[in-house]
């Protein structure tokens, strides 16, 4: 398994490549989670196309599913249909390139404590995702935190399918740094689904993915939780930021304090 991932940029693609070959990272892939480009086929055919000619070995890498406005707990059957239709194009895709994994969004309304929302939400994704999972043998799914202010529901869907392998969790630190609930909390509570991390910095307020280190998250949250991992226990971590500059400046600030997975 990788440890470290970065997402490739097309007109830094040299760069990312070298990243790759010098750290052993993977990609995650974010191509593909924009509707402008999933509607245009052949643009699509030209991004794969351009990924698989590259000298490197795909099978540990990653790519981010749709998440814009997607809700598979959705009692619309037109915004049920549209969602399905997305999600399936990001697993077609991550099967044409071989990748390992697709991310996906949780897309809960946080604040709608309504019981039954709740309970809908977690009976219909469990229902949704072992269907999805079925139907793809091969590809692992990842679900995110997003708007989520605490890990409750997150931790309930990961119980429900704890017997599926191929089902785990993708904990964005920033985006938990945001939320109601503290980082520490998020990573003891699904710590046993966490096989997928994200991170990058913001100010506290807004999710901006700036280099690590150059915000307020409190990264010292970080070192703690994975100091209390064995290695067999620890995720793989995409920097999860916009430039090749800024993934350098997080590679450097992460090897100054000793941070997973430069340690």
């Amino acid at each position: 398994m990788k440890q470290i991932y970065c997402i490739p940029k097309l007109e830094q693609l040299d760069k990312f490549e070298d990243f790759s070959k010098e750290y052993d990272a993977g990609f995650e892939y974010n191509d593909f989670f924009i509707p402008a480009v999933l509607d245009q086929p052949q643009l699509v055919q030209n991004l794969i196309d351009t990924y698989k000619a590259l000298d490197r070995d795909r099978s540990e890498d990653t790519l981010h599913g749709v998440f814009l406005d997607m809700c598979v707990h959705s009692s619309d059957a037109r915004i049920y249909e549209a969602t399905d239709f997305r999600i399936h194009q990001s697993m077609d895709i991550a099967t044409a390139l071989g990748v390992k994994a697709v991310i996906f969004h949780t897309n809960h309304i946080p604040n709608f404590r309504l019981k039954s929302y709740r309970e809908e939400w977690v009976s219909k994704n469990e229902r949704y995702w072992r269907n999805l999972l079925a139907e793809y043998p091969t590809l692992t799914v990842y679900m995110e935190n997003m708007f989520d202010e605490e890990p409750e529901l997150l931790l309930q869907l990961s119980d429900r399918m704890k017997d599926e392998p191929r089902f785990a969790v993708c904990l964005d630190f920033p985006h938990a740094f945001i939320s109601c609930t503290s980082i520490s909390d998020w990573c003891s509570v699904l710590k046993p689904y966490i096989r997928h991390l994200h991170i990058n910095d913001n100010d506290g307020v807004e999710d901006t993915h700036h280099p690590v280190g150059s915000g307020a998250l409190p990264w010292d949250v970080y070192n703690d939780y994975i100091s209390g991992l064995t290695p067999a226990e620890r995720p793989s971590v995409l920097i999860e930021v916009r430039t090749f500059e800024d993934l350098m400046e997080s590679v450097q600030y992460m090897k100054q304090h000793a941070m997973y997975p430069f340690a």
